[in-house]
Parts: structure tokens; sequence; C-alpha cells
């Protein structure tokens, strides 16, 4: 088997040790730059990468752009820190001491599909310190998607977080929402810098730490206690900045630390590369699938009229088309008579048990206005400005939640989201 491999960099001579070496290993081309490597790759010129440049200029969009066309990579270093952050990308690592018959053998394997590099692999020279880390159960992923319009979903997300934050579980709320994020403006947050965002550049970079993790998410105060708020792109045509392989990661990351994920996400499902590229391209609709796949419940928010409900239903086909497996929870936003129709609640269950696509309707959120209104323009949450609402009620039940009227006091329902924890 011949292997064609690309090197990056002009560091040392290993190189002209591989070719002397005479063997199925062989140098093609000599590049400056990664996006060379990437152009010989996406040609089919290149079975294998050799990356000797240097090492800051290499992050998760290069290696999964690798990985999209079938070429494995191995890096040469000696930094330990450099060595874990590569492994972390999913790149072969090797010190300067190995011999040239070794990365030779490596690169073969790697093309022949009998060795990958595991992703957060250790480097073989590292010494690991033996450390006490907190052993935790993964949280779970909750999306709330719903299709075009203006459906509710974020009123619906903030506060589903706020609830079970106050039923005791650790919470990320997380804006994904590359077409309108308002999760900011609706918890009063003036935030530029998208913690979204920024926690997506800390994982392209192998860099995301748990002292990345709490600068980058927003500690905000709900109904006595807190929940982490990670903010959505201030600005639409920020959208490239959530890769869906770097939210992937993210959420990967964030759900080893909370008990529930709260994501907010866009509506449209469309794959843009399937329509115009052959290529691996930006996806403006990637994060709202990356999402999707990997949460464990979603909840499809639709409004609750007769423009909203085929809405709805057109949405959830495409969903079921995409994800099959998916088991969405269908819930109606501001239900009420002057929409539907002097019975709204039986109206709407009988109009989808006839045209829903399968999943079945999981709830009714009442109409208030004024509740809702009073706490966008407090940038609150129900439980603090209207606690007595049928709405906050409601919204509770979604997460095995249920309100005490009166006095305020919250306990768990039975099949609660989650094992809830006392925030720490």
């Amino acid at each position: 088997m011949s292997v064609a491999v690309v090197v990056f960099g002009r560091v040392g001579d290993l190189p002209d040790r591989l070719e002397r070496l005479r063997g199925p290993v062989t140098i093609v081309r000599h590049c400056d730059e990664l996006t060379e490597v990437i152009a010989l790759a996406e040609t089919g010129l290149a079975d294998a990468a050799l990356l000797l440049g240097p090492a800051d200029e290499i992050d998760a969009a290069f290696a999964d752009e690798l990985a999209f066309h079938g070429v494995p990579a191995v890096a040469i270093t000696d930094e330990p820190e450099v060595a874990e952050r590569l492994t972390g990308l999913g790149l072969g690592v090797e010190p300067t001491t190995t011999g040239e018959q070794s990365v030779a053998d490596l690169l073969e394997l790697l093309v022949s599909g009998s060795h990958r590099p595991a992703r957060g692999a250790r480097h073989a020279s590292q010494t690991v310190e033996a450390t006490h880390v907190e052993v935790r159960d993964p949280g779970r992923i909750l999306a709330v998607w719903g299709p075009t319009g203006s459906t509710g979903k974020t009123v619906v997300a903030v506060n589903l977080a706020a609830e079970a934050a106050m039923a005791g579980q650790r919470v990320l709320l997380v804006d994904a929402d590359t077409y309108g994020s308002s999760v900011a403006v609706h918890l009063g947050l003036l935030d530029e810098s998208a913690g979204i965002a920024q926690l997506c550049r800390l994982s392209d970079q192998g860099m995301l730490d748990e002292s990345g993790y709490e600068r980058s998410c927003a500690v905000v105060a709900v109904g006595g206690t807190t929940l982490r708020v990670a903010t959505g792109l201030p600005r639409p045509q920020r959208w490239p900045e959530l890769r869906a392989a770097a939210l992937t990661r993210v959420l990967d990351f964030v759900r080893r630390r909370v008990d529930l994920v709260v994501v907010d996400v866009a509506s449209l499902l469309e794959r843009d590369e399937d329509l115009t590229y052959d290529t691996s391209a930006p996806q403006r609709n990637g994060a709202t699938l990356a999402v999707l796949e990997s949460a464990a419940e979603i909840i499809a928010v639709g409004a609750a009229d007769s423009v909203g409900v085929p809405r709805l239903v057109k949405a959830l086909e495409d969903l079921l088309e995409i994800l099959p497996e998916a088991e969405p929870r269908v819930v109606f936003n501001r239900v009420r008579r002057s929409s539907v129709g002097p019975s709204p609640e039986r109206a709407l269950r009988e109009t989808w048990e006839r045209f829903g696509p399968g999943p079945a309707l999981a709830a009714q959120l009442p109409s208030d206005p004024e509740a809702a209104d009073r706490a966008l323009l407090q940038g609150s949450v129900l439980a603090e400005v209207a606690p007595d609402s049928e709405l906050r009620a409601r919204i509770a039940e979604l997460v095995a939640v249920t309100v005490r009227r009166r006095t305020g006091l919250l306990g768990r329902a039975s099949g609660a989201l989650g094992a809830g924890r006392s925030a720490g």
C-alpha cells in the first residue's frame, strides 16, 4: 500500500528520513499553510498529513475538515500541553524522539483504518498526576424547538430552565438560535460577548476547560437560586461561529457539569450543503441539527391558532424525516378562545389527534400576555413576576415540577427530568 503524505511546516529532517526509508510512505508536498493541506485533502492527492508547523494554528475546524475528507494526521511535538490539546482534537501525536520507522508505521496504520487516535487521549510522554475528580452522571440535554413564526419557544425555554433550577437541579440555559437569539433579553442580560460562541471558540482551539466554561457562562439569580446561561449571538451574521462539530463537543462538555442543559434553537432544519456544496461547508442550520441530534428530549412548541397548527404539523414531519427515532413532546402555546373557539383545549386535542404526524399532544399553555410582557419588561421569569399564574404552572409541569399556589413553594413531581441536586 502506498501512502501519499503532505507535510505542514519545514521543521527538522523527519520528512527526509521518511523518504530515505523507501517504504510505502511518500512525501508528495510540503505546505506552508494549513489551507494548502485542506486543498490537497479535498482533491484526493493526500492520504495522510504530517504536521510539523506551528501547533497554535491547528484547531478543531482544521481537524474536522481533515476527518471529513478521510485524511488522518500525525503531529510532532514535545510540549505536553500542546500534545494533550491536539489529541483532544482527534489527531495522532508523537514526540520528536520517535524514529522515522515508527512514524511511517503509524501513518500506514491510520490510513488503513487499523488504528484511530482517540479524542482526549493523553500524550505518551506525559506524566499524569492523580487528582481528585468528582464523578458525575452526564446531565440531560433538552432542546426547545418549533416551527417558524412567533411561537414563544424562548419564553418556554427560559422558564423551563428557571423552574428546574428552583427545584434543585444544576441547570445551564443555552441560546443556540442562529437567526434571532433572545435569551439574554428575556433575562435582562446586556451581553455582547455571546457565551455560546466563546465556548465553541475554546472547543475549536482544544482549550475548553472548567475555567473557560465559568468565564463564558453568566450566573443569573432566579427565585432564590441561580442558573448558568450561555448567551446567544447578538448579531445573526455571526452564525458561522457556531459550527455544528464544535457545538456538539460543547454540549458533551457542559452536560458533565450540570443536571440539565436547556437549549433554545432556531426553527429551520435544511442541511445547506446538501443543496449547494460538495465539500464540508458552514451550515447556518447546522447548530440546530447538532442540538436536536444530541438532545435526550425535544419539546416542540407551536402556536395555538389556525396558522400555527399546520406549521407545526409540517415542521414535525420534516423533523421526523431527519431524526426518525426522535419522540418530541408537542406543546401548544398561547391557547385562547379568541383564536380557537369556546373550548380551545378540547378543539386542539381533537385536531391534533386527527391531523398530527405521530407524537401525542403533551401540553397546552394558556395565553397570559400580561404576565409574559411583565417578565420580559423586567428581564425576569414568571416565577418572580407572576408566581401564581397558570402559565407558569403549566411550564413547570414540563420538567416535572409542581407549583404549589399561594405558598410559592416548589415540589418535585414523580418522574422528574434527571436527578435533581442542590446548587453548589
